[in-house]
């Protein structure tokens, strides 16, 4: 279940320093999409313990061939699934189910005063949450949309 070595070739050699539980009551909510600034730049792994997500990571490193470019995979309890998020992507997710359960590994913590957003209905983006958005929290909502100056990281 758990090799540091193998998680180290994914993670450039960081440590998995914290791990979240989060818990989503309604389906069609959506959360994110969250990243961090250097120097707390992070990789994660996360996994859908219960319940079922359609569970996304854009590209906002400027560097990046596939800059402001988003993948999605579905996870769920059933598929038993771990999505990798390396640093430098924002990281979202729409509940298919209701009552989901994520666990997520962190390579950096938590830091509120180094944290960013996209805001999940950006155009630019396009991206085509499954289900009709339920939910979303007020800090969610409120994250920019990306303007012609946006940068990335």
């Amino acid at each position: 279940m758990f090799c540091a070595q193998d998680l180290q070739i994914l993670t450039q050699g960081k440590e998995i320093v914290q791990i979240n539980h989060s818990y989503t009551r309604h389906r069609g909510t959506v959360r994110g999409l969250h990243y961090q600034y250097a120097p707390f730049l992070e990789a994660k792994f996360v996994s859908c313990i219960y319940g079922e997500v359609y569970d996304i990571a854009v590209d906002v490193r400027a560097d990046s061939p596939t800059f402001l470019q988003w993948h999605a995979e579905r996870l769920s309890s059933d598929n038993h699934r771990t999505f990798f998020i390396p640093e430098g992507c924002a990281h979202g997710f729409q509940t298919l189910t209701g009552d989901c359960q994520l666990i997520y590994m962190h390579t950096a913590y938590y830091s509120p005063d180094f944290e960013g957003g996209l805001h999940p209905q950006d155009p630019v983006l396009a991206i085509p949450w499954p289900l009709p958005l339920t939910d979303i929290s007020v800090r969610d909502a409120s994250h920019p949309f990306i303007e012609d100056g946006f940068k990335g990281l």
